[in-house]
């Protein structure tokens, strides 16, 4: 495996931050709202952040 660049590990470290803010904050959502179908996108939003942030994750193995 190629060797990632200064400028490319701040690039995914800045994606993964991203990534968990936006995990985190559809599970609040999901959690806060009465309607059951909108909860249930939430949750769907939020796994896929989850992968997305386990793929950024692996990159860095």
């Amino acid at each position: 495996m190629a060797q990632i660049t200064e400028k490319e590990l701040s690039a995914i470290g800045d994606l993964m931050t991203m990534e968990e803010t936006l995990h985190k904050k559809c599970l609040f959502m999901a959690s806060t709202t009465t309607d059951q179908d909108l909860a249930a996108c939430y949750a769907n939003l939020a796994k896929h952040h989850q992968q997305h942030l386990d793929e950024l994750y692996s990159n860095l193995k």
